[in-house]
């Protein structure tokens, strides 16, 4: 068991604070931000930002652009390596994969998705010699299968889902799936949570008696991510 350390009893410091209030104003689908955006996001001053701008260029975290507005740089994208590279989603994934299969009897997968298709990139299999034989690597059509339909939910949308995806006979005659999107810290879906079986088993009836186990495995899994409502 890991022990776990208070917190120091101290103070941040404010210009940090200020540095990373400018860093953060960043948002998706920014290319670049001028300064007058960067006052209205931040509530700074504008000669601040400037001084600001001039340590997070010192340290490659902004690119001043020649028409003064500023854009994120490398180094950014250096520590996004270094943090994915930390974060092991195997670790976290297998873990709720083998309890959803434990919990539900059937087979639990992550999906992501592959230009137009979307891939099995885990999978723990059920214990039932009656199921689904794809294995991590194959791949399936982004049709209106559960964990398609996942892949295809912004944040806006799959955040205050109540009520899983379900399919059955979507891509296979045979076979049903149920499924959730995952997000992560920038409210991007990075992949679906899908259990999957027989028709005859994985019901629509059945589905929905258990889509709590997948809801709370989702929502671990997003919060491990650093995803937040």
């Amino acid at each position: 068991m890991v022990k776990v350390k208070p917190r120091p009893a101290v103070n941040g410091v404010a210009s940090a604070d200020r540095v990373l209030t400018v860093l953060t104003a960043f948002r998706i689908g920014d290319s670049a931000l001028g300064l007058a955006e960067l006052a209205e996001r931040t509530q700074l001053n504008k000669s601040t930002i400037m001084r600001l701008m001039v340590s997070l260029e010192t340290h490659g975290l902004i690119n001043r652009m020649a028409d003064g507005r500023y854009q994120l740089a490398s180094e950014v994208m250096r520590l996004n390596a270094v943090y994915q590279d930390a974060l092991d989603l195997e670790r976290h994934i297998m873990p709720l994969l083998h309890q959803l299969t434990e919990g539900i009897g059937e087979t639990a997968s992550f999906y992501v998705r592959h230009g137009a298709y979307r891939l099995c990139q885990y999978r723990v299999n059920s214990q039932h010699s009656l199921r689904l034989h794809l294995q991590p690597g194959d791949m399936r059509p982004m049709d209106n299968a559960a964990g398609a339909q996942a892949l295809r939910t912004p944040f806006d949308k799959g955040a205050t889902l109540e009520t899983a995806f379900y399919s059955c006979g979507a891509t296979d005659p045979h076979a049903a799936s149920m499924a959730l999107p995952v997000y992560d810290a920038q409210h991007e879906v990075i992949g679906a949570l899908v259990v999957s079986g027989p028709a005859s088993r994985l019901t629509e009836e059945y589905a929905r008696s258990v889509q709590g186990q997948l809801h709370d495995a989702a929502q671990t899994l997003m919060r491990s991510l650093g995803c937040k409502g």
